[in-house]
């Protein structure tokens, strides 16, 4: 899952990603609400969520709600603020707002209400996957390949999940980049190789079968 920052407080914005990332969130930040903005409208495709202040520099995070909403981008919002007026909330939500927390907030208050908020889709994307022996739950993140829990670094667990939610697809480095990863990684950065390089080891059996096949040129596809 991706997550758009929209903070103008940078010590609290890198500290929410470190803390998102951690979490095994690939998370990206923007500043002030004209940035925000525009990674919202052009990169919708991208995110699964954002996190957006109210009171920000060129636009405020209410104006941005408004403004992707009447684009008729539905990303989840969920909106920060300082401010707990009642009316104040009313107007948040208002304006297109899934979700609304009060600065000073707990950390482990933010990530469950961001988890409540992606499970809303669930219905169409199951919790459970099984195939060719791997057995994925997206609840729990246990990883079992033939009943044998297989131990898995964040990234190749979000990888490996990536792959089996995309079976028999041609999935290029840079789109599997801009899903897992922050926007500061290079497309031309060979880490996407090396995580699928470490699957291979741990999903392989002596058959000879690939799960992960190399597409030459282009990137890589998970056995349908």
């Amino acid at each position: 899952m991706k997550i758009l920052i929209v903070e103008d407080n940078q010590k609290l914005a890198k500290g929410l990603k470190k803390g998102l990332e951690d979490e095994g969130f690939a998370v990206d930040t923007a500043f002030d609400g004209e940035d925000g903005q525009s990674k919202i409208e052009s990169r919708r495709k991208d995110y699964d969520l954002v996190v957006l202040d109210i009171m920000l520099p060129k636009i405020s995070g209410l104006d941005v709600c408004k403004n992707v909403r009447d684009k008729e981008i539905n990303l989840p919002i969920l909106m920060l603020t300082a401010k707990d007026a009642t009316e104040d909330k009313i107007t948040g939500l208002d304006c297109g707002a899934d979700d609304y927390m009060i600065k000073p907030f707990s950390f482990d208050e933010l990530t469950a209400r961001i988890r409540a908020l992606l499970r809303r889709p669930l219905p169409f994307m199951p919790v459970e996957l099984n195939m060719h022996g791997i057995n994925l739950n997206s609840t729990t993140r246990k990883v079992a390949y033939f009943g044998a829990e297989i131990p898995l670094t964040l990234k190749e667990y979000s990888l490996l999940e990536y792959f089996m939610r995309h079976p028999g697809q041609v999935l290029n480095r840079e789109q599997i980049l801009n899903s897992l990863w922050d926007f500061s990684f290079e497309s031309f950065s060979n880490i996407v190789d090396v995580h699928v390089k470490n699957l291979r080891k741990k999903f392989s059996k002596n058959d000879g079968k690939k799960l992960f096949e190399t597409i030459h040129g282009v990137g890589y596809r998970f056995k349908e």
